[in-house]
Order: structure tokens, then sequence, then C-alpha cells
């Protein structure tokens, strides 16, 4: 898919697990399940895909994933499949880590910037060398002192690296980044994650990040348990839906195992799916 001057195209990172009552909020299991088959230990199945958006001299990419630095223990829990990574994701596209220009991270959740550092004797460099990495300045401010019930999302060897390295570019409320890009600010999930929208007189992308992590969580009342602010997430679904419906956007999904793009419609029920794509082919 072509939005402006740039070319938007998947880079699936990987597939990891999380406990489906958590991922799901209120929803009882016989619903959530019928949507999303929890395995033996009632873990849902996510997908990490980030998109990788290609303009004349700019190669973007929007969040990165897991990373590779995880323990054997921490792979168990989080059911994590280890012949996917972002590199060898990249390399399939054609695109080697010193060519990204930028990284758009959404916000610092493990799950969505694990792959901006790695080791390196003995401490954590960039993975991408040549790009600046872009975030909302209050999560940053939040991740590094989180609250009890989150610091377990916020893993600093991610992201302080990239502080310490004078790479970390801080955002600061809802703005363009150029005439096709844009943030959208939203803190029910966490305080300030920014949306990406990407935009042209005729199309409309958003990456949803964790707004709506599963197209199944298009319906209202499908909250992950894991929002520090639930009824703020349910203003904020009801805000992008509604433009989604009105304008036709697409809406892409980072989590979801098997669709990376949806659009919704109006409907005697509310707002609803209507057309699902597992890519932009």
């Amino acid at each position: 898919m072509q939005v402006g001057k740039y070319k938007l195209i998947t880079i699936l990172s990987g597939y990891i697990s999380l406990d489906g009552g958590a991922m799901f909020g209120i929803i009882p299991k016989p619903l959530w399940e019928k949507t999303n088959p929890p395995d033996e230990q009632n873990r849902v199945r996510l997908s990490t895909r980030n998109l990788l958006l290609i303009s004349e001299n700019k190669k973007i990419l929007i969040d990165t994933g897991m990373g590779n630095k995880w323990d054997e223990k921490s792979k168990k829990i989080y059911n994590i499949n280890a012949n996917f990574s972002l590199e060898t994701a990249l390399e399939q596209k054609g695109i080697k880590p010193d060519q990204i220009t930028d990284v758009l991270l959404t916000h610092l959740h493990f799950d969505h910037t694990g792959g901006s550092t790695n080791p390196e004797n003995g401490k954590f460099i960039p993975a991408f060398p040549n790009a600046k990495y872009h975030v909302q300045k209050k999560n940053f401010e939040w991740a590094m002192n989180p609250s009890e019930r989150d610091k377990g999302s916020y893993i600093k060897e991610n992201f302080e690296p990239l502080y310490t390295e004078g790479v970390l570019n801080f955002i600061d409320g809802e703005t363009n980044f150029d005439e096709n890009i844009s943030f959208k600010i939203i803190n029910g999930h966490t305080f300030a994650q920014q949306m990406i929208l990407i935009s042209d007189s005729i199309c409309n992308v958003l990456y949803c990040c964790d707004l709506m992590p599963f197209v199944s969580q298009i319906r209202i009342p499908y909250i992950m348990g894991y929002d520090l602010q639930p009824l703020v997430t349910v203003q904020e679904k009801k805000k992008y839906l509604e433009l989604a419906a009105d304008q036709n956007w697409f809406l892409y999904f980072g989590h979801d195992p098997d669709f990376a793009l949806a659009t919704v419609k109006h409907s005697e029920k509310g707002i609803v799916q209507d057309k699902l794509f597992r890519d932009f082919e």
C-alpha cells in the first residue's frame, strides 16, 4: 500500500502468548474464547506485528517487538517463538539495521520496544545505529518511574540506553512528524501512548498499538485488564472508531495473530468490523 510518499510494509517479528483473562478484562471467557482460543495455560496468541514505512529518503520502523534478550524462564512464560526475530523479518524485506533512519515507538512496554537495543561488550546499545528514536516525553518519564502495578511492563534496558546514547527524541503531545505522519495521544492503556496515523488526501491508516490489540477488541467493552485507565480507553475507542467508520480508515493491528488490517462501519449494534485483511497485498 502506498500512502503519500510512503510505501507501507508489514514486519512480522514474532508471536507471544499472554493470559486471556488479562487481555480481555471483564469479558467472560465463554465470549472471548470464540475469537481468541486459549492454550492449556489459558494464554491467547499475539503477534508482534510492526510497520515499515519507506520513502525516497527515509526508512521508518514503527515499534520493535519483543527483541531477543529473554532468558529461558521468560521464553516459557511468554511462549516466545525463537524462529522469529525483527532482524530476520527486516532482512527478508531487504532492509539492514543501519538503513533504518527513524524508529517511532508508540510506548515503552517490553513488547513494543524490546528490539530497540542489543547487548554488546557488557552493555546495551541501539539496535539501529543510524536511527533517531521518537517517543512521547511523558511516556518516557512514566517508564522511568512506573507504578507498582505496571513496572513489570517497562524494562529499562530496552529504552534507557537510547537516552544515554543521545538518540532518543522526545515528542510533547499531538503533532505531525511530517505531511503524511501524525501522532494521536491516548492515555487509557498507559500514559501518553502515541498511535501513528499515516494519511494523505485519499487514504488513512491508523496504527492502533494497544488501544485495540485484536480485531475482536473493536467491540467497546473488550478492554484489557492491563489498562491503567479502562474508562478512558472506552472514550478513546469511541472517538477513533467513529472517525474510522465515518472516514473509512484502515485500522492496523499490532497483536492480532491473523489479521493486519480492518475497516469498520456503522450498524444497528453500533460500530462493527467490516472488511478484514491479512496484509496490504
